[in-house]
C-alpha cells in the first residue's frame, strides 16, 4: 500500500503541475497582462460573481453567478486587434454575449487612444448596440458599411477601428474552431507503432533475444527514429502539449509514445524510452562500443553527486519558461532537435555534440547528467519493494510548490519580468 500510494503521490504531482502550466497559459490567452475583471461586465449580468477561463478556440471567459451557474460569455478583442490602430493607437474591446452566444453589448476595456475620443465613444449607446443581437457567426460575417456601421462624431478612426477589431477577433476564434483536424494517421504513426512493440520486446522479452538484436535495435533507433522520423520527446514538447493540449488527432503516433515513456515506468519500473526508444541514450551506447578502455573517465563522487543535480534543475528551469511564457527556446537545452538536421540550431547542435563527446569518456554521461526529459521520466519510474520516499520525491515537491506560487503571482511576475527586460 506505501508503494502505491508513492506512485500516486508521483501521479499526482506531474497532473497537478501539466494543469497549472495549462490553466495558466489559458489565463494568459484570455487574459494576457490586463485581466477582465467581473465588475466591467455586471452592466451587462447583474448577477455576475466571477469569470471563468474557456480552454476552446474562443479563448473568453465564462460569467458566472454566485452558485456556478453560466450566465453569459465575454472574449477580447486582443491579441487579435492590438495591431489595428486607429487615431494614436489600439483599442482592447469587450464583446459580451448570452448563454445562446448572441451578443449583448461591446464595452471598451482599455486604450492607447486619446481619452477625449475613447469618452465619446463610451457615452455613444447606439454605436456599441449595433451589434447586439447578432451571433457570434452572423458579426464575424457582418458587413459593416452594409450594417450602417459608422464612425462616431469626433472619433471616427477610433470607433471603425473598434469595429473592424470586433470582427477580425470573431472571425479568427470562428475559423481555429472550424479547422480542427479530424484523425490523422500517417506513416510516421504506424512507424512509431511498430518502434513501440519492438521497445517492448527488448524491455521485456527474453534475455537471449535482447542481447542478440541489441545492435541492430540501436542503429534503428538511430537511423529511422531519431535521423528519418525525429519524433522525439523533449522538455520543449511537454511544455508546448501542457499549455497548448495534445494534439490528440494531428500526431497519434507521438501522443502514444508519451503516454508509454511515462506509464510503463509507472506501472512496471520498466524504463522504456530511455533504454529502448530514445536515439539519443542509442547513440552514446554505439559510441561506448568503440571506445578505447584507456579512455573512460571515474568521476570523484563529489563531482558525480554535484553534476546529478544538473537535471532536475533544467527540468526547473522548464517549468518556469512553460509557466511564465517567456522568450526562450527549450530546443536548446536539448540534444533531441539537432536529429532533425534541417532545422536544427546550433544551441541544440551544441549540446548534442557535447553530450556524445563526453560520453567517450563518461558511460552514459548526457544521460546521467544533462537530461530534463529522463528527469522526469525517471521521477515516475517504480523502483520495486525498495521503493521510498527519497530525494527526487522531494524535489518534486519543491517544483509543485514553485509551480503553485507562480500560478498564484503569475501577474506580477510578468511585469516584473517586463519591467525587468
Amino acid at each position: 500500500m506505501k508503494r502505491l500510494a508513492l506512485q500516486l503521490y508521483r501521479f499526482a504531482v506531474v497532473a497537478v503541475v501539466a494543469w497549472l502550466v495549462r490553466d495558466l497559459a489559458v489565463r494568459q490567452r484570455t487574459q494576457g497582462d490586463a485581466p477582465v475583471v467581473v465588475e466591467e461586465v455586471k452592466s451587462f449580468f447583474p448577477d455576475a460573481a466571477r469569470l471563468r477561463p474557456d480552454s476552446s478556440a474562443r479563448d473568453g471567459l465564462f460569467i458566472l453567478d454566485r452558485a456556478g451557474r453560466e450566465l453569459g460569455y465575454v472574449v477580447r478583442t486582443f491579441p487579435h486587434a492590438q495591431d489595428l490602430i486607429g487615431y494614436a493607437g489600439a483599442t482592447d474591446t469587450l464583446v459580451v454575449l448570452d448563454r445562446d452566444w448572441k451578443i449583448v453589448g461591446l464595452k471598451i476595456h482599455g486604450s492607447d487612444e486619446t481619452a477625449d475620443y475613447v469618452k465619446s465613444i463610451a457615452t455613444d449607446r447606439r454605436f456599441l448596440k449595433k451589434w447586439n443581437s447578432l451571433t457570434w457567426d452572423a458579426a464575424a460575417d457582418l458587413d459593416l458599411e452594409a450594417a450602417g456601421i459608422e464612425g462616431v462624431a469626433g472619433a471616427t478612426m477610433t470607433s471603425l477601428t473598434i469595429a473592424r477589431g470586433v470582427k477580425l477577433r470573431l472571425q479568427a476564434a470562428r475559423a481555429e474552431l472550424i479547422e480542427r483536424p479530424a484523425l490523422q494517421f500517417g506513416w510516421r504513426d504506424a512507424g512509431m507503432v511498430v518502434v513501440l512493440v519492438g521497445a517492448a520486446l527488448m524491455a521485456f522479452g527474453p534475455a537471449e533475444w535482447k542481447r542478440r538484436w541489441k545492435l541492430a535495435w540501436q542503429l534503428v533507433l538511430v537511423g529511422y527514429v531519431g535521423l528519418v522520423a525525429g519524433d522525439l520527446l523533449a522538455m520543449k514538447l511537454f511544455g508546448g502539449w501542457a499549455r497548448a493540449g495534445v494534439p490528440w488527432t494531428a500526431a497519434p503516433g507521438l501522443v502514444l509514445l508519451a503516454a508509454a515513456a511515462l506509464v510503463v515506468p509507472w506501472a512496471t519500473g520498466s524504463p522504456l524510452y530511455c533504454h529502448h526508444v530514445c536515439p539519443h541514450g542509442a547513440a552514446q551506447e554505439l559510441l561506448g562500443r568503440i571506445r578505447p578502455r584507456r579512455w573512460q573517465l571515474t568521476l570523484p563522487a563529489g563531482a558525480v553527486r554535484g553534476l546529478e543535480y544538473l537535471p532536475p534543475a533544467l527540468l526547473g528551469f522548464s517549468l518556469v519558461m512553460a509557466l511564465l511564457a517567456l522568450p526562450f527556446d527549450l530546443a536548446g537545452l536539448e540534444p533531441f532537435a539537432a536529429y532533425v538536421v534541417r532545422s536544427a540550431g546550433f544551441a541544440t547542435i551544441a549540446v548534442a555534440v557535447v553530450g556524445l563527446v563526453a560520453s567517450l569518456f563518461v558511460p552514459q554521461a548526457y544521460c546521467r547528467f544533462g537530461c530534463p526529459t529522463g528527469a522526469l521520466l525517471n521521477f515516475v519510474r517504480a523502483r520495486g519493494a525498495t521503493d521510498r520516499f527519497s530525494r527526487r520525491d522531494a524535489a518534486a515537491l519543491v517544483l509543485l510548490a514553485l509551480a503553485i506560487a507562480i500560478h498564484a503571482q503569475y501577474l506580477p511576475l510578468i511585469r516584473w519580468v517586463k519591467g525587468v527586460g
